[in-house]
């Protein structure tokens, strides 16, 4: 429904001119007088429902008053708006390039390349659009007043303009954040992820996107892209758990840099006590992944003290972290197979054991080598020669 009012919104800007009007457009303005040929043939347009009637109008339009002066705008506004909710894509962007090329600040034209980007379901355009939008904000921003404009006057209009534009700007980089997080290559997700924050930096969505890039980047094995991000991250949100806990547990098995990752992985539950409940998510929700945080915090603590040699306080800590982390398989394995090694460095073999089992009980990564430890366990000892 909210696109409705905006495109009807959209379609208001040409039926009239005003002060009003105008304060609200990002991009040329093509005024219409009342009364006129252009008015009368766009009112018939806007008020035609049928689309096999509605297009033939558009045509006509274009062929004879849309060409004149600045109404080549408005014919390919029209034409993009038709073939958006025609759900013809392809012609939509046709349009709206052309669009673009007579007006490169069309605000409107952005919203709605980005909106059929999205339900194409073309990532890469969805981030070319979203660039597009982010690029005219930034110079629609950054413009200085009109000839003959007060400076103040000016300021008060931009900050009235970008009011009425803003929940279309979210809206794009909900967008265009939503679309790129479902990219399936986990290299390009990153990637276009870390654009995103590049394009947007005041978006509320901007370090959430850098956090799911660092994750990504690790899922694709760029282990220095990965660390950039995230190292990057935390520079400027010093309390991004997923940032803390990504680390913590990634030095903690490389066995570097243990100081700093006992810091990270011992700051996560003192922040989880203080931490709000994100909109939308239910209160059982907020326990379960505060619960899940707590415990791949104690497992990166784990093995940070089997690092360390303190496999005693390892025990401790990956058992406390077990029943936190048993809803989610891959983590359940990965904690259990680092209890295995904790206790096997006590000499509590029996208790090693089980928890290679445990880890081999679920379906992860970790399987595999659970049971080739366990296969270990059950090999008989080589006796001594005599």
């Amino acid at each position: 429904m909210r696109w409705t009012r905006w495109l009807i919104g959209a379609l208001m800007l040409l039926g009239a001119c005003s002060n009003s009007a105008r304060a609200q457009q990002i991009g040329k303005y093509v005024p219409i007088q009342a009364g006129s040929d252009v008015d009368h043939a766009l009112n018939e347009i806007n008020a035609t429902t049928d689309p096999a009637q509605k297009l033939p109008l558009i045509q006509k339009f274009a062929e004879g008053l849309g060409k004149q002066g600045d109404y080549p705008l408005v014919t390919d506004g029209l034409f993009v708006e038709y073939y958006l909710g025609q759900k013809n894509y392809d012609k939509a962007f046709e349009y709206g390039e052309k669009l673009f090329a007579l007006d490169p600040d069309s605000f409107q034209n952005a919203v709605n390349m980005v909106r059929a980007a999205s339900e194409k379901g073309d990532v890469d355009r969805l981030m070319s659009y979203g660039e597009k939008a982010g690029g005219i904000m930034q110079r629609y921003k950054a413009a200085a007043a009109p000839a003959g404009t007060a400076a103040s006057a000016w300021e008060e209009e931009k900050r009235r303009t970008l009011e009425a534009n803003k929940d279309n700007y979210v809206y794009i980089q909900q967008l265009v954040f939503s679309g790129v997080y479902q990219a399936k290559d986990a290299g390009k997700r990153a990637a276009l992820l870390v654009k995103f924050a590049q394009v947007f930096p005041d978006s509320p969505f901007a370090n959430q996107a850098l956090g799911v890039a660092a994750t990504a980047y690790q899922q694709a094995q760029n282990t220095t892209k990965m660390l950039e991000v995230a190292n990057g991250l935390l520079a400027k949100d010093p309390n991004n758990v997923g940032m803390l806990l990504l680390l913590s547990d990634y030095y903690g098995e490389r066995g570097e840099q243990l100081d700093k990752a006992e810091t990270y992985a011992k700051k996560v539950p003192s922040l989880l006590e203080t931490a709000q409940k994100p909109e939308g998510m239910t209160d059982e929700q907020w326990a379960q992944q505060k619960g899940l945080q707590k415990g791949l915090a104690l497992s990166a603590l784990g093995q940070v003290n089997i690092e360390k040699k303190d496999n005693a306080q390892a025990v401790e800590n990956l058992k406390a972290a077990a029943p936190l982390v048993k809803a989610d398989d891959v983590s359940y394995a990965h904690n259990q197979y680092r209890l295995g090694f904790a206790l096997l460095n006590l000499k509590r073999n029996a208790e090693a054991k089980e928890a290679f089992t445990q880890a081999a009980s679920v379906n992860s990564p970790y399987r595999g080598l659970a049971q080739d430890k366990l296969k270990g366990l059950a090999a008989p000892a080589k006796r001594k020669p005599s």
